[in-house]
């Protein structure tokens, strides 16, 4: 049998007053990461948000410093509520030390996280070119990517046209009855020479049903736009009617990363292949983030005073707008991109293209699902022609603008005259085509050739097998770490702005472990020495 006097006596008795107490700082180990967390935002400079404050009215606030501190180191540990971050103020000794004691209610907290969208940015700046400076950011090549969070909206808060309208007629009847009531309650109050019994609360019910009219109207707005955006990609909307969110309107419903759908937004991210630190953030309502990435570049130029020289990005993002504007940057271009022109192995690749494809090799000709595939047809860049298998040339006819997403393109269309008793012409053409046929090119032709030829060299490939590393690292430690699978606010604005205080504690984060790793090798040296 054990002792009774076996188990070891706690270090302090709670009730045991103590002439000299532990001091706060001792209770946190010289190397803790909250340390080094703490030092490097000591060392920002915090006037954009101090200019926020008044400077002279109410009760001393407390820094801004300390409070972003909370919501940052917060997000590093997990933490993203509120509640619990209030909680950690009280009960967990690392915030306690970072905040020196101070106890921060949830609502302080809550606020404080959306009120400061611009000196947000400005310290995702500083901490950029802090890093620029310990050389944990060279922006030699960078790599650009989205993902899906889902938003603050149940998957099935949802309507479609037809529901809301529905709906709108319920409330514009519940508005017309309020109405009623309200000039009856005006007539009563006339006749009887006093002031109206309940003025206030149907005042205060007519302004509720009027708020919700214009929030079903501009939802009903949004959900017909969309079926009409549907219409014209040829999807039937009364079979397939677009979802339109009623929580969280300025989200969308998109694919889930796991499976389904469900209201969302795409964040994106581009990241330094150097050390991972992210160099620009933002969020997009958009299924694709391809109209961010030439705004990321500007915005790197921007926070870091630097372009950067490679951009690595998958093939949702290789418009031929894209790859021009990077040229136009002087930012070299890397994303799979398939070339229109015949490539080694494709019988079209002949020397002298106005001779047709020997007969043997015609069947090797590359198809798509419903005819001969473009890849077939050679283009004469000094004569402005193409040239069909059949070594026929294909003049030029007209140009016609086509929609590319959310670019308008310029297509130059060449026409082919010599279809009429082809023995391609089965194969060649579809079943209606009754003028010969034609191949477009537009305006972005040759950049995406000069992106073919870059990325079929063995560095390019080599590069661009990084990519993948580079880019979606952050989006598994934001989401698995910092725990953000789903947003905490609503609207882009505000989801923008959460977003950026991930992507700056993620920062934060490689910054104090990069300096603690210095201090500690520093320390070595001096023993060693």
């Amino acid at each position: 049998m054990v002792k009774t006097d076996y188990w070891a006596e706690p270090p302090r008795d709670r009730h045991q007053i103590s002439l000299f107490s532990p001091t706060l700082d001792s209770m946190i180990d010289g190397e803790d990461s909250v340390r080094f967390f703490d030092e490097v935002l000591a060392d920002v400079d915090w006037t954009l948000w101090e200019a926020e404050y008044h400077g002279g009215r109410g009760q001393p606030p407390i820094h801004p410093r300390h409070i972003a501190a909370g919501i940052l180191y917060g997000l590093c540990r997990g933490i993203r509520s509120s509640r619990k971050l209030e909680e950690a103020t009280h009960y967990r000794l690392d915030f306690i030390w970072l905040l020196s004691d101070r106890k921060i209610d949830h609502a302080t907290f809550c606020s404080f996280r959306t009120k400061f969208r611009e000196p947000l940015k400005d310290l995702f700046k500083q901490l950029g070119r802090l890093a620029m400076k310990l050389g944990m950011i060279r922006l030699l090549e960078v790599a650009f990517d989205g993902t899906r969070v889902k938003a603050n909206n149940s998957r099935f808060a949802t309507r479609n046209a037809q529901s809301l309208e529905r709906r709108l007629a319920a409330l514009d009847a519940l508005f017309e009855e309020a109405m009623a009531d309200s000039e009856a309650n005006d007539a009563a109050a006339e006749s009887a020479e006093e002031g109206p019994l309940d003025a206030e609360s149907l005042a205060q019910r007519l302004a509720d049903l009027e708020l919700l009219r214009e929030q079903a109207q501009a939802a009903l707005e949004q959900a017909r736009a969309a079926d009409e955006a549907r219409r014209r990609k040829g999807t039937d909307p009364q079979k397939n009617p677009a979802q339109i969110p009623t929580t969280d309107g300025e989200s969308r419903v998109m694919p889930n990363k796991e499976g389904g759908y469900a209201p969302n937004y795409t964040p994106t991210a581009t990241t330094d292949g150097h050390l991972g630190l992210i160099v620009d953030c933002e969020v997009t309502n958009d299924v694709n983030e391809s109209e961010l990435a030439v705004a990321s570049v500007d915005r790197i130029e921007e926070t870091l005073g630097k372009k950067p020289e490679k951009f690595l990005t998958d093939a949702g993002n290789n418009s031929g707008h894209v790859m021009h504007e990077m040229e136009q940057r002087g930012v070299e271009f890397y994303a799979p991109v398939e070339s229109s022109q015949p490539q080694p192995g494709n019988p079209a690749a002949r020397e002298n293209p106005s001779e047709p494809v020997p007969e043997s090799e015609r069947p090797e000709l590359p198809r798509n699902r419903k005819q001969l595939d473009k890849s077939c047809f050679v283009y004469d860049a000094e004569n402005d022609v193409y040239y069909c298998p059949m070594g026929h040339p294909m003049p030029y006819e007209k140009s016609k603008p086509a929609q590319r997403g959310p670019t308008q393109v310029n297509q130059r269309v060449y026409r082919s005259d010599h279809c009429s008793g082809c023995p391609l012409a089965s194969e060649c053409l579809l079943k209606n085509n009754q003028r010969g046929r034609t191949i477009t090119r537009d305006e972005f032709e040759e950049v995406r050739e000069r992106t073919v030829a870059r990325m079929s060299t063995p560095e390019a490939r080599e590069l661009y097998k990084q990519r993948p590393r580079i880019a979606e690292t952050p989006f598994g430690i934001l989401k698995h770490l910092f725990g953000l699978r789903q947003f905490l606010l609503r609207g882009l604005e505000k989801v923008q702005t959460e977003w950026r205080w991930a992507c700056t504690a993620f920062n934060l984060s490689k910054i104090a472990r990069a300096l603690a790793s210095l201090r500690a090798a520093t320390s070595t040296s001096a023993c060693r020495g």
